[in-house]
């Protein structure tokens, strides 16, 4: 299929194009420059989608890597990094906010742009990395070296696809498809709508080994379900991030589209390319979108509760695992206690606030429950648990047992149990979060909380920004009572 009129809206303009080089040119001739007056061996190269020609119209993010030769100490690489990295910042006029990955780095507003400053090893030839970002330089070379200029236009559809159906990204939050991955891909089967045929019949753990290394076997890679072996370190998996969600959300949105593709219908064909058109939510004040969502949790006959708390000052980088993480061990633990947990959720400003989403089919016990001992058959086992119980014990089945009384006998009682201070150990949490959900959490039921939406976002100095906030939270909401949405058209 011809593809030129969405390429249209993908590719960046000379414009755009001209204007990013000349911000990126000027960052680098500076960095590299004060290098040289101080006596710094260091210099600074362009990485990233920018450098690769992959970027998306509107999405230029600069990414440049200063290198500091192999054997320079780690404390002198992010001393030196950071000084040059602020140094250019105050030169051209730039706002600036510091970072941390596996070492410090800034990010800076320089001519209506993000650019990240980052300093890194240079690894020159089979060296092991010494950091996480020291393989990015390796990563850009090998796409430029290899990708030629009409991929470099199924890669944007593929960016583009994938943005679309939400598996692009190999954050945590996203857990999909970094964008070298999506270079690869490209390069492994030539096209986007090849890569879409060829990855509608993938299955868990598919192997793709560019090179030829022979590693994409090896058991350390045997959990993930797509291994793609780095064309620049036989040893790693460049599908590392990717969970199970977004790959098998990527297989059934490929198979989708390509039906719209074997019938040649242009008008659904072209709405993968575009944010999803949400047209029971369209043109609907937040109000009236909260109405409706909490109308569809009554439909459901299940009880939704909402727990909202306070997040320290932390990356999202460390915030999302920690989030995942004590949520996850909340719904164990309620699933323990015989509440069904249907589906849970969170949702995070990042900055400010976490709101968790618990829904239950099963949200009232009985007043008893039968407490399971040893089988009959081991005498010596079921007399020590008559010393313990008593009387009370009959046997069920082939075991013995005795009926107590349940300690909690809705989850919001048993929720409200395991967040008190001396109860949190029972769950697995966050360590940077422990406190703010212990001592400043609020605990609501949907509908609840819908009602008093205002005063739930207005911790925000701006209105407009609260009112984002607000429709943010409950487009996710559709989203958890939607799914799929965005994988179909």
């Amino acid at each position: 299929m011809n593809y030129e009129l969405i390429l249209k809206e993908l590719k960046p303009s000379q414009e755009e194009r001209d204007a990013i080089y000349e911000t990126t040119k000027k960052v680098i001739d500076f960095i590299n420059e004060t290098c040289e007056k101080e006596g710094i061996n260091a210099k600074a190269n362009a990485v990233g989608s920018v450098a690769k020609n992959t970027w998306l119209k509107g999405n230029s993010d600069i990414d440049i890597f200063i290198s500091f030769p192999y054997d320079d100490e780690m404390e002198y690489l992010k001393e030196k990094g950071l000084y040059l990295a602020y140094k250019t910042n105050e030169a051209l006029d730039g706002k600036a906010s510091e970072h941390y990955a596996s070492h410090p780095y800034l990010t800076c507003d320089i001519d209506g742009y993000e650019v990240d400053i980052v300093p890194c090893y240079d690894l020159g030839e089979n060296k092991p990395i010494k950091s996480a970002v020291d393989r990015t330089i390796l990563h850009t070379n090998y796409i430029k070296s290899h990708l030629s200029k009409e991929q470099e236009e199924e890669v944007l559809l593929l960016k583009k696809f994938m943005a679309a159906i939400g598996t692009y990204g190999s954050e945590f939050k996203t857990g999909g498809f970094a964008g070298y991955l999506c270079e690869l891909l490209i390069l492994n089967y030539g096209t986007f709508e090849d890569t879409l045929r060829a990855a509608q019949k993938w299955k868990f753990h598919t192997t793709i080994d560019l090179e030829d290394f022979g590693t994409a076997n090896d058991k350390i890679f045997k959990e993930d379900p797509l291994v793609f072996i780095d064309p620049t370190d036989k040893n790693r998996n460049v599908g590392a991030a990717l969970r199970i969600e977004r790959f098998v959300d990527f297989i059934v949105a490929s198979r989708n589209f390509l039906a719209f593709v074997d019938d040649e219908n242009l008008d659904k064909i072209s709405e993968f390319f575009r944010p999803l058109k949400k047209q029971h939510l369209f043109n609907k004040s937040n109000e009236e979108i909260a109405d409706y969502i909490a109308e569809s949790f009554k439909d459901r006959e299940t009880q939704t509760f909402v727990i909202k708390f306070p997040i320290p000052e932390m990356s999202a980088d460390a915030l999302h695992p920690q989030l995942l993480k004590t949520i996850d061990s909340i719904c164990e633990k309620l699933e323990a206690e015989e509440f069904s947990v249907f589906k849970h959720a969170y949702w995070t400003d990042e900055e400010k606030c976490v709101i968790f989403t618990i829904e239950l089919n099963v949200f009232k016990q009985g007043k008893y429950y039968i407490h399971q001992g040893p089988k009959v058959w081991p005498q010596k086992a079921c007399e020590n648990f008559k010393a313990k119980w008593g009387d009370a014990l009959y046997p069920l089945e082939e075991y013995m047992v005795l009926t107590r009384e349940r300690e909690f006998k809705t989850a919001k009682e048993f929720i409200t149990h395991l967040l008190k201070l001396e109860n949190i150990h029972i769950i697995k949490v966050g360590k940077n979060i422990k406190e703010a959900i212990c001592n400043d959490y609020d605990l609501f039921e949907i509908d609840e909380f819908l009602n008093d939406l205002d005063n739930h976002f207005n911790y925000d100095a701006d209105k407009m920004n609260s009112e984002e906030l607000a429709f943010d939270y409950l487009n996710t909401l559709d989203d958890f009572l939607n799914p799929g949405q965005y994988i179909k058209r």
